[in-house]
């Protein structure tokens, strides 16, 4: 049987429902309280209008806010790249193959290591406020190593997604179009009975328009939705080709025309931002404010990967957005939550509404803009996941 259990006593609820509290974007409440029944929320205003609850949390003047939405990780693999990283932050040069070495150290790791390297990082995620998240394949180009890697990540999520198209093979490097034939066949059938989304890196040196358009649409005839690496290290195909596809997601998103912003905000592509790569490689940062006074749909997601952003922090993410991206706090908290939820097309997360899945952090400050004021800071003092306390 559940029971319920209201938290009150709440400084700043960010709900995410501009028909609650202040009629903002983030619909917040002052002096506020929710209350969860089972793994739902089934109440949310200003605290002395709660209904009677079976238990009380005190939340001690503290804010809460949905728990992170990470839209977009790639969490199945082994090795790290320190000194990769160590040498491009130190100005050398660094030429050990980058993807390459954690395709090599992936393909040599024992399921049991890299299951236990990925729930490693989930928790550390989970410490974070981080209560739903995307994971990918696309360390293991073969079509062994990506179906096992997804079938690891369907056993923590069910937003899995295969990326075989994350570069060509070492093995067909002579042959690309013998790759693509490979991931939009046998490995596509061995994949997508594990998967929820098919994604594809379009750029320079991965795959180009035409191929990646051949890839995510073998994707979407298996029953897979798009998503797309766009636009990330030059002016490309990418958003255009999110766009055309309905794909939920163009993630990156740093070198965009005109036209390509056009199209995103008269589209349903969420554009995602990862601040997460650019801190990490020192690359030009995007330029969020532009899609936001577009009218697009802006997600902010983490990127967790060894190579180019190494970081499972959301928080981390969200004071990078502000003071490099041209974000509000306010439009980086949303973006975090409600953004990622849209990113996955999911309207059961990231907002604190009836009906929502009781996933909430509780900060230990009285409001969300701390997350941006105090970068660095461990603020997450609880997170409920499903209508339990799970830190």
């Amino acid at each position: 049987m559940s029971s319920s259990t209201v938290i009150t006593n709440i400084a700043t609820l960010v709900t995410n429902d501009p028909s609650l509290g202040d009629g903002s974007p983030l619909g917040l409440i002052q002096d506020a309280a929710v209350v969860i029944d089972g793994d739902r929320v089934v109440w949310a205003g200003e605290a002395g209008e709660a209904p009677a609850t079976d238990h009380r949390v005190d939340a001690a003047g503290r804010a809460v806010l949905p728990g992170f939405v990470d839209s977009h990780s790639h969490l199945v693999f082994a090795g790290d790249r320190t000194q990769e990283f160590n040498a491009r932050m130190s100005g050398r040069s660094y030429s050990a193959g980058g993807i390459r070495t954690t395709v090599a150290a992936t393909r040599a790791a024992t399921d049991a290591e890299l299951e236990e390297n990925l729930t490693r990082y989930l928790a550390e995620a989970l410490r974070q406020g981080t209560t739903t998240f995307e994971t990918k394949s696309g360390y293991g180009l073969t079509v062994e190593d990506e179906s096992r890697a997804l079938r690891i990540a369907a056993r923590h999520t069910d937003e899995v997604t295969y990326l075989g198209a994350h570069i060509v093979s070492p093995d067909l490097a002579d042959d690309p179009a013998a790759y693509v034939a490979l991931v939009t066949g046998e490995m596509l059938d061995a994949c997508a009975p594990h998967a929820r989304w098919i994604d594809v890196f379009c750029e320079k040196g991965a795959f180009d328009g035409d191929q990646a358009r051949a890839i995510l649409s073998a994707g979407k005839a298996k029953g897979l939705h798009p998503r797309i690496h766009a636009n990330q290290l030059s002016y490309g195909p990418g958003v255009q080709l999110a766009v055309e596809l309905d794909a939920a997601s163009a993630d990156h998103c740093t070198h965009l025309t005109d036209a390509d912003v056009d199209a995103l905000a008269q589209g349903d592509t969420v554009a995602t931002l990862l601040p997460g790569a650019e801190f990490s490689t020192r690359a030009e940062w995007p330029d969020a404010r532009r899609l936001l006074d577009a009218g697009v749909t802006v997600a902010l997601s983490t990127d967790c990967n060894p190579g180019s952003s190494f970081t499972s922090s959301v928080p981390f993410c969200i004071a990078l957005a502000v003071r490099d991206m041209g974000m509000t706090p306010d439009e980086a908290v949303w973006s975090a939550t409600a953004g990622g939820a849209a990113a996955l097309r999911r309207t059961d997360v990231g907002r604190l509404t009836p009906g929502a899945r009781a996933d909430l952090t509780l900060l230990d400050a009285p409001s969300h803009v701390h997350l941006a004021y105090r970068p660095g800071v461990p603020l997450v003092a609880g997170v409920w996941r499903g209508g339990e306390r799970v830190v």
